[in-house]
């Protein structure tokens, strides 16, 4: 592990403006890290305590200092991703990402209403009536709100809907219900996989027919590798809107699976109105190229973060950087 002297040494923390707000928020911050294989990303959420954080911490050691396995394919199919907006908003956020076969949608956002989520999968399916759909609640929905909303939006041929309501038994007790009303959709596993102490409970458990695959919660590319090797579940490799740098390690993680059944969550960056690479990882015609990720030193001035807040994601570094070097005596690290 690289000591923590040489992290901060190499340590950029940028704030990059959002073309509409996502996640509830319009500006994404994030620390980059200059690491002798490559960069990499440390960003976790805010709102995330520094034991979560560590595992994005890993991840970024990896891709900064260990680099990745072997690839199998060198260009990875990815979905367009429409935040909660209008459905009058649908068709800019679509331009962004160009020629796509697959799109997320998110619902069941905080102070709207299930109308506003029909209307917005509806004009989706209007503009794209041949693409495949697939609707993320980010855990948002009650039982019976759940299964209200998929009744109707089922309707829109779903593809499969990402974490509908919160936990494993909420999951399993859905997926039961579904199953009982002859409701026939896919339950994807997010929250479930990444917030989980055992990643692999919600496939144990039988709670969903799919995961939804992370880099950086789950600590690397290597450990989210083993998680789809023993989980025994299809999988969608998908990204914590992250800049370039971050979605180089999804890519890598996509590019290394034996197989890849549906297009990834890994073309985010479409979302932000700006990238730290002056050549972003965006998607061309539904895909995007495996190549590397290096920041453009100008842009990482422009988007550079005001003192305060440099300091205190230096100083969350330092914090986690520590947690990882207390575990390492007993995971042998």
């Amino acid at each position: 592990m690289p000591d923590i002297e040489e992290l901060l040494d190499g340590a950029r923390v940028v704030a990059l403006p959002m073309r509409n707000r996502f996640r509830g928020i319009t500006s994404r911050e994030t620390l980059l890290l200059r690491g002798p294989a490559a960069w990499a990303e440390f960003g976790p959420f805010a709102e995330y305590d520094d034991v979560e954080a560590a595992r994005w911490l890993r991840a970024a050691l990896e891709a900064g200092w260990s680099g990745f396995p072997p690839a199998l394919r060198s260009s990875i199919p990815v979905n367009a991703t429409v935040p909660a907006v209008a459905a009058a908003q649908v068709g800019s956020v679509l331009e962004a990402f160009g020629e796509v076969s697959a799109v997320k949608i998110k619902v069941a956002e905080p102070g709207q209403q299930l109308e506003e989520d029909l209307n917005r999968v509806a004009e989706v399916r209007r503009l794209l009536p041949r693409a495949a759909v697939r609707i993320d609640a980010n855990a948002g929905w009650s039982h019976s709100e759940a299964l209200e909303a998929l009744r109707r939006l089922v309707d829109f041929d779903l593809e499969y809907a990402e974490q509908p309501v919160a936990g494993i038994p909420g999951l399993a007790r859905l997926r039961e219900a579904l199953s009982s009303a002859r409701i026939e959709l896919r339950i994807a596993a997010d929250e479930s996989v990444r917030k989980e102490t055992d990643p692999l409970a919600v496939a144990r458990q039988g709670a969903a027919d799919l995961l939804v695959i992370k880099v950086a919660p789950l600590g690397g590319v290597k450990a989210a590798l083993d998680i789809v090797s023993q989980a025994g579940l299809p999988v969608v490799v998908s990204s914590a809107l992250d800049t370039s740098v971050g979605i180089r390690a999804g890519l890598a993680l996509a590019a290394a699976l034996p197989e890849l059944p549906f297009a990834c969550g890994l073309g985010t960056v479409a979302l932000l109105a700006a990238d730290v690479c002056d050549e972003p990882l965006t998607p061309r015609n539904g895909r995007i190229g495996l190549r590397e990720a290096v920041p453009d030193p100008e842009l990482l001035q422009r988007y550079r973060v005001a003192r305060e807040r440099e300091e205190w994601w230096l100083e969350r570094l330092r914090r986690v950087h520590a947690l990882l070097q207390a575990e390492a005596p007993r995971s042998g690290n």
